[in-house]
C-alpha cells in the first residue's frame, strides 16, 4: 500500500502506517486522514502534534489513550475532555488512528486505556 501526495508515492506498511517518519508532513497527514474518513480540525492537530512530540522528542514514546487524554485536558483548560471526546475525533482508536495520521510507526501494544 502507498499514499500518493503531490504526485509522490509514500511507502507504507500493509496496515497503512508510513515506513519512514521522514516522509511525513501536513499534506501527508491530510491524505492519511482522508483515507481514514477524517477531516482534520485544530482539535485533531493538537492530538497529532502531541503524539509527534512524544515520539520524536521522548525516545520513541507512543502514548496510550489515557496519556493522550491527560495531555489534551491540560492543553484545553476549561473544556470538558473525556474518552468520548477522543473517540469522537478518532473513532478507530485515538492512540492508533491518530498515530497513523501523525506518521508514527504502528504501535503493537494492546488496549489503549
Amino acid at each position: 500500500m502507498a499514499y500518493e501526495v503531490n504526485g509522490k508515492q509514500i511507502a507504507t506498511t500493509e496496515n497503512g502506517f508510513l515506513e519512514s517518519l521522514d516522509d511525513w508532513d501536513r499534506a501527508v497527514a491530510e491524505v492519511i486522514a482522508t483515507a481514514e474518513g477524517i477531516t482534520l480540525t485544530q482539535d485533531h492537530w493538537d492530538v497529532i502534534e502531541y503524539l509527534r512530540d512524544a515520539y520524536v522528542n521522548h525516545n520513541g514514546e507512543q502514548p496510550n489513550n489515557r496519556a493522550i487524554l491527560k495531555a489534551i485536558q491540560e492543553k484545553w483548560p476549561g473544556r470538558k475532555v473525556d474518552n468520548k471526546t477522543l473517540f469522537d475525533l478518532y473513532p478507530g482508536n485515538p492512540s492508533k488512528q491518530a498515530g497513523k495520521i501523525a506518521g508514527l510507526p504502528e504501535s503493537l501494544r494492546k488496549g489503549g486505556y
